[in-house]
């Protein structure tokens, strides 16, 4: 059975996996959360392509994620990472993931939770657009700029209206899948 995906999820496996498991499908989890953050930063000027075929070497090189461990890195500990072949070597994105989970951390102290912080912005619940074509996706939207503009007032690196739009897509708060797709509105079942 050949299933309609939406265009970008077409050029491999990987992505179609990707894509018919996990894109757009709601994220509450905190460490996922932060994941996708550090992933949608990390892929800034990147095919996605890219960072996903190094997702579990982000796992690995970041500590799976853990906010408090990150958050204690020591700038040498950081430098050793940008040797690592497995991630993206960019400096100030490697850099990022410290003074991220350190702003993760104040943040989840003033708001009791990454989840409830990101969920606020669209009142708990997926918008769900209706787009039919590629092109009527947009690169960023006016949600997308707000939360931008909050999480810079608040420390965040790499977190761009365009960035904070796919991390938007990513987990879920924002389903664009397109009508023809095979997983429009499956996330509602």
């Amino acid at each position: 059975m050949n299933l309609q995906r939406c265009p970008w999820a077409t050029n491999s496996q990987m992505e179609a996996d990707y894509h018919d498991r996990e894109w757009g499908v709601p994220v509450h989890d905190e460490r996922t959360l932060f994941e996708f953050l550090t992933l949608e930063g990390a892929q800034a000027g990147l095919s996605w392509r890219t960072v996903l075929a190094k997702r579990d070497d982000y796992a690995r090189v970041f500590l799976d994620y853990d906010l408090p461990r990150l958050a204690k890195l020591a700038d040498a500990e950081l430098e050793s990472r940008l040797l690592d072949g497995g991630i993206v070597r960019n400096r100030l994105k490697v850099w990022s993931v410290r003074s991220n989970a350190r702003a993760a951390l104040a943040l989840q102290s003033s708001h009791g939770s990454l989840d409830r912080y990101f969920w606020d912005f669209v009142d708990g619940a997926p918008l769900r657009n209706q787009r039919q074509s590629a092109s009527e996706v947009p690169a960023r939207s006016e949600l997308s700029d707000h939360l931008s503009k909050d999480l810079l007032k608040r420390g965040f690196k790499f977190v761009g209206s365009t960035i904070m739009y796919a991390y938007m897509q990513a987990v879920g708060m924002v389903d664009d899948h397109l009508v023809g797709c095979h997983r429009y509105r499956a996330a509602e079942l």
